[in-house]
């Protein structure tokens, strides 16, 4: 075996263990053993350069730590000199940090010309934009340099509700105390909404269910609804203190109708029987601002009245401020996991939208009641105002918009 081959081995047998340092003084020790020709041979094998191979000469040849240095191998932990190697872009350039600031957020730092103020910022546009100023570096030194700044990919965070009405705490505050009250009392407290609209067919719905690798479950391409098949409107109600739901699946509008039909459907096929040993007939709403159920619609509170007349209750509404609809328990207690259970699956029927439903269980007990609501509800219905001001509506002192009470009429 020739000499070139026999230090190629050795260099790849230690190359992979061995430090910078450590590898400096064994291409040295493996030169000097060669003699003539040594530092050449050695830099064909290693790649290390001529003179780094020289310096690892001297260092072997004079025994101890040099002034200054600080050695591996007698023991520390540095391997170059402190201030040693390539300084680093942010110290060959001073304006690195600002120029690097103002691209990634303009809008808020007051760079109306930023290059990056209308497009997606990626490592790569990034280091473009930094080049085109002057800036000598890499899409990957980018990525260094924001993660030693503290920036992440963040995705949009949903917080900011608008404007605060000055009462909405004490709001928030009544709700809770009068919903107290009820439980206190053995009254039912239901927190209603319609869910977003569906379409039905095979459509792509979000999230992931195992299936065999490679055979995913295959759908439209395109998220056109179908004529013949159309939409659903999934109305929720959600009693509170029972941890139970019943969901309406409306294939017309989503009207006050529509919404106190699906209330009037909870009472009968579950409510009147979880409750019917209750002195006072009283059922407490709580409900969003806006919508087929909102605080200004007249049809709502026309078909409230309907509805007390019907069943003997009096019916109490709490409305939640403007923009706190996510406060609903109906949301983040029942809704979410109807919306988990049918992760990944194509709607496509409308019978396999009320079986999604009503097989949506949770640990902590929740049951769900859903049914297909075919009637057709029709939009734009108009309350006179005769109709109004014969309604049995007691409006609370607090909030009389968003808090009031509807009885039988005659009662």
């Amino acid at each position: 075996m020739s000499l070139v081959k026999r230090i190629q081995r050795k260099y790849t047998s230690l190359a992979p263990i061995l430090n910078e340092q450590s590898l400096r003084i064994w291409a040295a020790t493996e030169a000097r053993d060669v003699g003539r020709r040594g530092i050449a041979i050695l830099h064909e094998v290693t790649g290390l350069a001529r003179s780094t191979i020289s310096f690892g000469l001297k260092e072997i040849s004079t025994p101890g730590p040099k002034k200054g240095a600080q050695r591996t191998l007698s023991g520390t932990t540095r391997i170059r000199r402190v201030g040693g190697g390539a300084k680093t872009l942010t110290s060959k350039y001073p304006g690195l940090l600002d120029a690097l600031d103002l691209l990634i957020a303009p809008a808020t730092r007051g760079d109306p010309e930023s290059p990056l103020r209308w497009t997606s910022k990626s490592l790569d546009k990034i280091a473009t934009a930094l080049c085109d100023q002057g800036f000598k570096i890499s899409s990957r030194t980018v990525g260094t340099i924001l993660n030693d700044q503290g920036y992440s990919m963040q995705a949009n965070k949903k917080t900011k509700e608008g404007a605060d009405n000055p009462d909405r705490d004490a709001q928030f505050e009544h709700i809770n105390n009068e919903t107290k009250r009820f439980h206190e009392q053995g009254k039912p407290v239901i927190s209603i909404d319609a869910k977003k609209k569906e379409n039905i067919g095979e459509f792509a719905n979000k999230g992931r269910e195992r299936e065999p690798v490679g055979k995913p479950t295959e759908v439209n391409g395109h998220d056109f609804p179908d004529k013949t098949l159309g939409k659903v409107t999934p109305y929720g109600i959600y009693d509170v203190g029972k941890n139970k739901g019943s969901v309406s699946v409306g294939i017309s509008h989503d009207t006050a109708e529509f919404a106190v039909s699906s209330i009037d459907y909870w009472w009968n096929s579950c409510g009147k029987f979880e409750y019917e040993h209750m002195e006072e007939k009283e059922l407490l709403i709580h409900a969003d601002c806006g919508g087929s159920n909102g605080y200004r619609v007249r049809l709502w509170k026309q078909a409230l009245q309907d509805f007390s007349n019907k069943s003997g209750l009096r019916i109490s509404v709490c409305h939640f401020p403007p923009g706190t609809s996510k406060w609903n328990k109906i949301e983040h207690q029942m809704f979410s996991f109807i919306s988990m259970n049918w992760r990944g699956r194509p709607l496509i029927s409308r019978e396999v939208v009320v079986n999604l439903i009503a097989n949506t269980t949770t640990k902590s007990g929740l049951k769900i009641d859903a049914r297909l609501d075919d009637k057709q509800y029709q939009k734009g219905l108009k309350v006179a105002d005769e109709v109004m001001s014969k309604l049995n509506l007691e409006r609370a002192s607090f909030h009389g918009e968003w808090n009031y009470s509807i009885a039988p009429q005659g009662s």
